[in-house]
C-alpha cells in the first residue's frame, strides 16, 4: 500500500550513484521465486481469482492469528473495500467523522472522502510516529468521532490496546492499517488484530511481495462477508454457499436459479486479485519469518547508533514487545540537521524519502477535497525534520556499514 517509489530530494542532484538503494529485489529469494512462478503461470489452468488466493487467504489468516482473511489486489484497493463494506453494512453513513493519522500515505485517507465521510486528522507522538490514545482522546474532545483508521507506520505503532479500549468505550469503529507493520507485536497481541478489521499490503519491498496485492484481516465474519461482496462488484460468487443460499432468498433476492449466480447485492468495485497474486503470496510467505528476523538485526544496529547521536531523536518503543521494521527512519532534532544528515545519505548514495507522505493535508489533494484542516505540530516537525532510508533483508553488509556510517554525528 504505502509504495516505496523514490523520491528525489530537492537538495539532491542526480550526479551522485545509488550505491544503496531503497529497493533491491521484488521477493525474498528472487531466482528461486522467479523459476517458481514461471512453472506455475506455464501449468496452471486458470489465472484468474481461485484456489490458490483461498490458500493464501487461509494460510495468512493462520499466520496473522485471525479468523478471516481476504486476499485483494493491492492494500489500497483493501483500504477502499473496509470503508464501502462499513458503509453497505450501515455501520457508516454520509458525513460521519473519520478520524486517521495525519502521518500517513495517500490510500488511507482518500477513501475517507472517496465514501463520502469528514476527514479528521489526529496528530502523532514525534517519538513513537504514531497516533497515541492520548492523542485520539484530544481530537475527540474536539470532535466526536464515529471511526477511527490508524496508520501503524514503518513498522511501529500506538498503544493499540489503549486506544481499542478507548474506542469500545466511546462506540468509536477501529480500524488499522497494518501495511507497513507485518509482524510488529504488542504485549497484548500482534498489530493488525486490535481494530474491527486491518489492511496489509504485498507490494514490492514490504515485508513479503506479491509486486502487487492486499490483505483485509478481521474476526468479524458479517465485516468479512461483506467485504468479498464489495470485492467481487457486490455479488455474492465468492461466498461460501451457504451465505449464498442467505442472500439469494432475502426479500431483495430473486429466487429463479437462472438470475440467482447474477445478482448485485450492493456496492461493490472489481478488486479481485490474480492466481499469481495468491502464488506468490503462499510462496513468499515460507520467508517471512526470515525476513522479519533480518530486517530487526539491522535496525537494532542502526537504533544503537541513533541513541549515541545526539543530533537524532530514536524511536521511542518501550510499549512495544517486537518492532518488524520496515525501513530505518532518521528523526534530526531540526530541520537543519535533518538537512544535513540528507546530504551525507546522498552523498554516500544511499537513497531516501520523507517519512510516508508527511503530513497528508500538506498533500495536493487532501487541500482541494478537505475544507477543515486542524492543528498538527508533531506531524509538522516530522515532516520538516524526518526521513528515511531502506531496510532490505537483502542488503550486504557493506551497505549496511554505509547506512551506518551515515547515522553516525562524525
Amino acid at each position: 500500500m504505502h509504495g516505496m517509489t523514490p523520491m528525489q530530494n530537492h537538495n539532491q542532484t542526480t550526479s551522485h550513484k545509488i550505491t544503496v538503494p531503497l529497493i533491491k529485489n521484488a521477493f525474498i529469494e528472487e531466482d528461486e521465486t522467479k523459476r517458481a512462478l514461471a512453472d506455475f503461470i506455464v501449468h496452471a489452468k486458470k489465472l484468474s481469482m481461485g484456489e490458490q488466493c483461498r490458500a493464501f487467504e487461509e494460510a495468512f489468516a493462520k499466520k496473522q492469528s485471525c479468523k478471516e482473511a481476504i486476499l485483494f489486489n493491492s492494500g489500497g484497493s483493501a483500504n477502499l473495500a473496509m470503508f464501502q463494506a462499513l458503509k453497505n453494512m450501515g455501520e457508516l453513513k454520509d458525513g460521519d467523522t473519520v478520524g486517521f493519522s495525519a502521518l500517513t500515505w495517500s490510500t488511507n485517507s482518500m477513501p475517507i472522502i472517496q465514501m463520502g465521510l469528514k476527514p479528521v486528522a489526529i496528530d502523532c507522538d514525534a517519538d513513537t510516529l504514531n497516533v497515541m490514545s492520548h492523542n485520539l482522546e484530544e481530537r475527540h474532545k474536539q470532535v466526536k468521532l464515529k471511526a477511527f483508521f490508524a496508520t501503524n507506520v514503518i513498522g511501529f505503532a500506538g498503544d493499540l490496546q489503549a486506544i481499542r479500549e478507548f474506542c469500545r468505550k466511546n462506540d468509536i469503529l477501529f480500524l488499522e492499517d497494518n501495511c507497513e507493520s507485518l509482524g510488529t507485536k504488542l504485549p497484548e497481541g500482534k498489530t493488525g488484530n486490535f481494530g474491527l478489521g486491518a489492511s496489509f499490503s504485498f507490494y514490492v519491498a514490504h515485508h513479503m511481495s506479491t509486486i502487487e496485492g492486499g490483505m483485509v484481516c478481521t474476526d468479524d465474519e458479517a465485516f468479512a462477508e461483506m467485504l468479498r461482496i464489495v470485492r467481487a462488484n457486490g455479488w455474492d460468487r465468492n461466498l461460501h454457499p451457504h451465505q449464498q443460499t442467505k442472500w439469494r432468498t432475502t426479500p431483495a433476492g430473486i429466487e429463479s436459479e437462472f438470475y440467482s449466480k447474477f445478482l448485485f447485492h450492493d456496492l461493490g468495485f472489481n478488486l479481485r486479485p490474480t492466481e499469481i497474486t495468491g502464488f506468490l503470496g503462499l510462496y513468499q510467505l515460507q520467508f517471512l519469518d526470515r525476513n522479519i528476523k533480518m530486517r530487526e538485526q539491522t535496525f537494532l544496529r542502526c537504533e544503537a547508533i541513533m541513541q549515541n547521536n545526539a543530533d537524532l531523536v530514536p524511536v521511542r518503543r518501550d510499549h512495544l514487545a517486537m518492532v518488524s521494521s520496515f525501513v530505518i527512519p532518521v528523526i534530526a532534532k531540526t530541520s537543519e540537521l535533518r538537512d544535513r544528515y540528507l546530504q551525507k545519505f546522498h552523498n554516500a548514495g544511499v537513497e531516501v524519502r520523507p517519512m510516508i507522505a508527511g503530513n497528508i493535508q500538506k498533500q495536493p489533494f487532501h487541500k482541494k477535497y478537505v475544507v477543515e484542516t486542524y492543528p498538527l505540530p508533531n506531524t509538522d516537525f516530522l515532516h520538516t525534520s524526518s526521513f528515511y532510508c531502506g531496510n532490505c533483508p537483502d542488503y550486504t553488509e557493506e551497505e549496511i556499514q554505509t547506512i551506518m556510517s551515515c547515522l553516525s554525528k562524525n
